[in-house]
């Protein structure tokens, strides 16, 4: 009785392998119907036709063509798709990372001998590996999509006078041995000109010396130290006079320890 009752409503093949197969009574391809057949890829095709409930798909689906979730449907028109984001370097002298400036940067993507130069503001503060943000310099986007973010990553350019310590600059000086011992006034550089610097007596080698918010702005806007480091240079060569001196010195040193 089942299987006469399924042949009465389905028709002779209606125990085929292939799944579902429809009435001749329902009318494939007349208005207000569909048809369907097998896909290129293996999944199952139709096409809606007339109105009914084929708005609902149309609506859902696209409208038109499509594939059912056994192939994939396809879609009218690309997707639109956001563009990548871009990264390279920017050298940052350590004058502009104090005060900030605007200046011209050019850059030539990969793949492309055309130039693009941008004006790019370098902010006050900025430090070794921020990085600066240029909206909608990046990679175009497809199908309409935005384009990425060009990102310049900041590389502090090496100072001819000074090294970086976080917010604060070293700078080395070379000091003689009597400047040492009998100490002295110094003019060191920094990055808003040069500024005096008193060395005590019986300075030491390698010792520092601290010049107040002369380095640059940190996190929390205020500006680190400026380091001075005390090197005693020996001279290489002496004359026959600076040779007596020294060995005056030498016995005068050598009698002390012997009293």
């Amino acid at each position: 009785p089942e299987k006469r009752r399924k042949y009465d409503q389905l028709g002779e093949n209606w125990n085929q392998p292939g799944g579902f197969q429809p009435p001749p009574q329902w009318g494939g391809g007349q208005p207000g119907g569909f048809r369907w057949g097998g896909g290129e890829d293996g999944g199952v095709e139709f096409e809606f036709g007339g109105t009914g409930f084929s708005d609902f798909f149309e609506a859902f689906f696209g409208g038109g063509r499509g594939r059912s979730a056994f192939g994939g449907f396809g879609q009218r028109g690309a997707m639109t798709e956001r563009g990548h984001d871009v990264e390279a370097d920017i050298m940052v002298t350590l004058e502009e990372a104090l005060h900030g400036s605007t200046r011209p940067v050019s850059l030539r993507r990969a793949g492309s001998k055309k130039t693009e130069t941008y004006q790019v503001k370098i902010p006050r503060g900025v430090r070794e590996g921020q990085r600066i943000r240029l909206a909608g310099q990046g990679e175009a986007g497809e199908g309409g999509g935005k384009s990425g973010d060009l990102f310049l990553r900041v590389r502090l350019a090496r100072h001819p006078d000074f090294s970086v310590e976080g917010s604060d600059l070293v700078h080395e000086v070379k000091i003689a041995p009597w400047q040492a011992v009998l100490g002295d006034q110094l003019i060191v550089p920094t990055l808003e000109g040069n500024a005096r610097l008193k060395l005590p007596p019986g300075t030491q080698g390698g010792q520092r010396f601290r010049l107040r918010e002369r380095g640059l702005p940190g996190v929390s806007g205020q500006r680190g130290d400026l380091y001075v480091v005390a090197q005693i240079a020996l001279p290489k060569k002496l004359t026959e006079r600076e040779r007596e001196i020294w060995e005056q010195l030498a016995r005068l040193h050598g009698s002390e320890k012997s009293a």
